[in-house]
């Protein structure tokens, strides 16, 4: 980690100004770094995620995650202090200001960890789990509330504050403001956002998915937590061995959900298969229909 942060640093750079000092690595992404730094004003530790401006569309991208982020503020979110301009200059609410310059910088809260580090140690003790779910659906009513899409819930997003045992909500870099006159298509690079936790709706159809995508996420993530192993993860395992994969499976039960006399067709289609010799065929068809009932609501 440290020798990627510090590749990191000699391509972008960090122009915070004498402000922010004791820099260190939190993680990289694909749009720049997040690192610590402690800020001399209050002599406390702070998260600073860097946002690389280099066209049109990455402007577009950190336009809405600043103007999300600037409207949300509830107890299991993690908070935003201020965002910066090169050289630790304010930005003004001037949505031009964006296009004239080649980085942001969001200054927010400092948490200690994330979800996914205990995790892979194992389970989480009942009581925990419990815990840590309460909070994110506390946090996750808020978002919808303010009908943001969060689109991105995993454990990596999840940070904690192991003394307190407060878990909070972060990274709404793929976050989405729900309106019914805005087509909801957004490109989700495949190289960047881990599939496990995103439902059928949402890999399948990117311009028809409700809040109901997030829930799916935080019922996998509750599941994770209980068992210590990644729900669909295990499960596209499986699926592999008998040429299919998670996406796959989810292509098949929104193609069996669609069709207008499911009976019949599923009839048939179940004859056809076993009548032949293929074992992949006739394994594909088997979990669809057992992924069926699962996936149709959502």
């Amino acid at each position: 980690m440290a020798e990627k942060f510090e590749s990191l640093m000699n391509i972008h750079g960090f122009d915070l100004g004498s402000r922010y000092m004791d820099l260190k690595p939190l993680g990289c992404g694909g749009n720049g770094l997040v690192f610590s730094a402690v800020d001399n004003d209050c002599d406390k530790r702070v998260a600073v995620k860097k946002i690389v401006l280099t066209d049109p569309q990455s402007v577009k991208h950190a336009l809405r995650e600043i103007k999300i982020i600037r409207r949300l503020d509830h107890d299991n979110i993690v908070k935003v202090f201020e965002i910066l301009g090169p050289n630790g200059s304010q930005l003004t609410d001037d949505v031009g200001s964006l296009t004239e310059l080649n980085c942001v910088y969001i200054v927010q809260e400092y948490m200690e960890t994330d979800l996914a580090n205990p995790l892979e140690q194992g389970p989480l003790l009942e009581e925990h789990a419990r815990l840590f779910m309460y909070q994110l659906l506390r946090g996750l009513k808020y978002i919808h509330s303010a009908n943001v899409l969060h689109r991105d819930l995993k454990p990596a997003n999840l940070f904690i504050n192991t003394e307190d045992l407060v878990l909070k909500i972060g990274d709404f870099g793929l976050a989405r403001i729900m309106d019914p006159h805005y087509s909801h298509k957004g490109h989700l690079s495949e190289g960047l956002v881990t599939k496990w936790y995103r439902s059928p709706r949402l890999l399948l159809s990117p311009n028809n998915y409700t809040k109901a995508i997030d829930m799916w996420a935080a019922g996998c993530i509750f599941a994770e937590m209980l068992t210590g192993k990644t729900l669909f993860a295990v499960l596209n395992v499986q699926l592999t061995c008998s040429g299919l994969s998670y996406p796959m499976l989810c292509q098949y039960c929104v193609e069996i959900q669609a069709s207008k006399n499911f009976q019949n067709q599923m009839s048939r289609l179940t004859a056809n298969i076993h009548k032949s010799k293929c074992l992949w065929g006739r394994n594909k068809m088997q979990y669809a229909l057992a992924a069926f009932k699962i996936f149709r609501v959502y």
